[in-house]
């Protein structure tokens, strides 16, 4: 993946957004129910651009983990927590921008949650270098 690419993918996602607010700013004035829907399209676009950037991540990041020999249980924990907290935070966004802060928050709590318990195989290696150092 060059740079140039790299480049004019986020002018890509800058564009949606920027057509976005814009379409919202002017739906807002005349059909606000509207809006929200607006919202969530140009939110679910510009998701999947990113999506396809993040399989490429991890096929690095599984590439270097082969080669330097780290356990790929916690290489998949890690992908797996990256992926709800990118998954939660999109969620929290469209509840925020639909007003809903209170799901939001139960949203948010949820995923990490979810993220601590995933992550206890990591804590739990961790906790066991950590004693055998001491």
């Amino acid at each position: 993946m060059c740079e140039e690419e790299i480049n004019l993918d986020i002018v890509k996602i800058i564009g949606i957004g920027l057509i976005a607010l814009l379409i919202i700013v002017i739906l807002k004035q005349y059909k606000p129910e509207f809006a929200v829907y607006v919202s969530l399209i140009a939110g679910v676009l510009i998701f999947f651009m990113v999506l396809d950037k993040l399989s490429g991540i991890i096929s690095i990041l599984t590439t270097l983990a082969n080669k330097t020999n780290i356990n790929s249980q916690y290489i998949q924990i890690l992908l797996k927590i990256t992926g709800i907290a990118i998954l939660t935070e999109f969620a929290v966004s469209i509840c925020k921008d639909s007003g809903e802060a209170a799901i939001a928050s139960k949203i948010d709590l949820g995923g990490k949650v979810v993220i601590i318990s995933i992550s206890i195989p990591i804590i739990v290696a961790l906790l066991e270098v950590i004693i055998k150092i001491l």
